[in-house]
């Protein structure tokens, strides 16, 4: 079970005003159990969920985003936008420095992989290679959710894994763009500081729910969904976005850029 689940459980408990004690209560639970899956340590039953949703107003979103016991890892941090990930109906990204997780290939997500820290064994990047691919099951649907892909040119030329892993990944990238599949759009190295230079963001909406923001720095992530910091997370995607090149200059960069790795790959 990882924190993020619990740790959103509680920020929904605090902000409604209530102890673990009280939800405790009003959820037919016991507070020690409340204690112990805002910790991080259990989840909830289907049953405790709904019950837990009932309380808290939440509609159905703790039952939604119940953790599958039988998934394989992510990181912690990433756990609850992983969740939001798989049901949003629009996704707009911004990478900085490297392609965004549902877009990778294989190889590149190997050699992504390969060089966390602490080190994983040969058998937990195989999983976490697994499950990155897994996520990119959404993309096989040929209409929802939208998806945007906004990119520092720093993702095209850092050579993750080299010529060969580049070249794949670049020209996978093009091919999802000009089947209609995705938008991609580089923030050329002309444009010097940008509004999105300092991180990467995820913004997220849905069908039956506000939107959300989730911006990530190394080892640590964070789901925003106060109205007012994802429209600011909004704006500045947009004014970034205004400063990109147009859908067809870019796919025509990044097939560019896949020639020169095969050419180096020669």
């Amino acid at each position: 079970m990882t924190k993020a689940y619990g740790e959103w459980l509680r920020e929904q408990r605090e902000r409604a005003g209530l102890t673990q004690q009280q939800l405790a209560e009003m959820a037919i639970m016991s507070r020690t159990h409340i204690a112990h899956i805002e910790a991080g340590r259990r989840w909830p039953s289907e049953d405790d969920a709904k019950r837990l949703d009932r309380a808290l107003n939440t509609g159905n979103v703790l039952v939604s985003f119940l953790p599958d016991k039988n998934a394989r890892p992510v990181a912690d941090h990433f756990e609850a936008a992983k969740q939001f990930e798989q049901q949003a109906s629009m996704i707009r990204e911004f990478a900085l420095a490297c392609v965004p997780g549902i877009l990778q290939t294989e190889a590149y997500a190997r050699a992504v992989l390969s060089v966390r820290f602490p080190p994983l064994s040969p058998e937990e990047r195989d999983q976490a290679v697994a499950t990155r691919l897994k996520r990119s099951g959404i993309l096989t649907d040929p209409v929802s959710p939208i998806v945007w892909a906004l990119l520092d040119e720093t993702v095209l030329r850092r050579p993750v894994g080299g010529p060969a892993v580049m070249a794949e990944q670049l020209v996978h990238l093009a091919d999802l763009a000009d089947a209609g599949r995705i938008r991609v759009h580089v923030l050329p190295f002309g444009m010097g500081a940008h509004p999105l230079l300092l991180s990467m963001v995820t913004l997220m909406w849905f069908e039956d729910q506000p939107p959300i923001a989730y911006v990530e720095g190394l080892h640590t992530g964070t789901v925003h969904d106060s109205p007012a910091l994802v429209e600011r997370f909004q704006g500045t995607y947009d004014l970034a976005l205004s400063d990109a090149l147009p859908l067809k200059e870019s796919l025509a960069l990044l097939r560019a850029t896949a020639k020169d790795y095969e050419r180096d790959d020669n």
